[in-house]
């Protein structure tokens, strides 16, 4: 889209996808919407168990009036969420059959 130039490893590097992308790619999931669990234990990143729900839920958020970001992008904001549960195989998609693509959602809207 332009809207970052540069390197991607560098662009990555700098952080400078932070003014459009400010939280994780996702959170545990469970009883509650945002679950409580620690993300590390003893200071290292915590491995994935069978039996864990968690989001995966990129997002996309281009602000007005942030430095840099030409008016045409302003105010647009995109973010699609799974949810996933662990398994001892790998991983099951609970949100499989939710649509995504956008003839998927405009054909549900539409519904």
């Amino acid at each position: 889209m332009g809207i970052l130039k540069g390197r991607p490893a560098k662009l990555v590097k700098e952080e400078a996808y932070k003014p459009f992308y400010m939280h994780r790619t996702g959170h545990w999931l469970g009883m509650d919407v945002h679950d409580v669990g620690a993300y590390k234990l003893n200071g290292e990143w915590r491995m994935l168990e069978p039996g864990m729900v968690l989001t995966v839920e990129p997002g996309l958020y281009l602000r007005a009036g942030t430095k840099g970001l030409t008016k045409r992008w302003w105010d647009i904001a995109v973010r699609i969420e799974d949810d996933l549960l662990v398994t001892k195989e790998g991983n099951e998609v609970l949100s499989a059959e939710v649509p995504k693509t956008v003839a998927e959602i405009e054909s549900w809207m539409a519904g």
